[in-house]
């Protein structure tokens, strides 16, 4: 049973470090924002992997292999979100403000729409759909009892939390935040195009 824990833990942390829309989303929002802001997203995106833990713990791959229009519809949904989301940032980026700072009283409802966006960000990640439906499920089989479920279940949850809470700790530091402030266009115009991209590419791989 500690074997099982200890393949677990190292696979998703492997899943966690490689980049994709939740790293990049969490580090854009850390450097353009605030951390308390990109703890926020951090919640939300650990939220999504609570969501796509359960399911597949209850047989996600299962579920794909019998529905296949379902595979699709999540696939393209998901590539359509994080088209917007790459077109909010790419408009954003080219109306960029050096002088700006939100205003103390949007805060809270900024805080809100972080959480939101993280979530959707991570249901909508492809890496997700490919890592729950599949390399997860592989982990979880019959044969692992309810007790070991919600064990997997946590640890993958804990995990999230951490990893993501250094990627916000680490770009929501003075130094990465000030080289930012001189970069913002660029940065913000590469993290749309790339989200853009990974939703072009979700829609024409399903």
């Amino acid at each position: 049973m500690l074997m099982l824990f200890l393949t677990v833990a190292l696979v998703h942390i492997v899943a966690l470090m490689s980049p994709g829309p939740d790293f990049f989303f969490v580090s854009q929002t850390a450097v353009s924002r605030s951390r308390k802001e990109a703890m926020m997203g951090v919640l939300g995106i650990t939220a999504g992997v609570m969501i796509w833990a359960g399911v597949a713990l209850l047989g996600l791959n299962l579920i794909l292999a019998k529905m296949a229009w379902l595979h699709n519809i999540i696939m393209v949904g998901g590539g359509l979100y994080l088209c917007w989301m790459g077109y909010q940032m790419l408009r954003g980026a080219l109306k960029k403000d050096p002088q700006s700072s939100d205003a103390p009283q949007v805060e809270l409802a900024a805080s809100g729409r972080s959480f939101i966006k993280g979530l959707l960000t991570n249901l909508a990640n492809p890496k997700a759909i490919i890592y729950f439906g599949s390399v997860f499920s592989l982990f979880v089989g019959d044969s692992v009892g309810a007790g070991a479920r919600w064990g997997i279940f946590m640890l993958i949850a804990v995990e999230t939390f951490a990893w993501f809470t250094v990627v916000a700790s680490l770009f929501a530091l003075p130094k990465i935040r000030r080289g930012y402030q001189r970069l913002a266009k660029w940065i913000d115009g590469f993290a749309g195009a790339l989200f853009a991209g990974f939703g072009i590419h979700l829609i024409i791989s399903r």
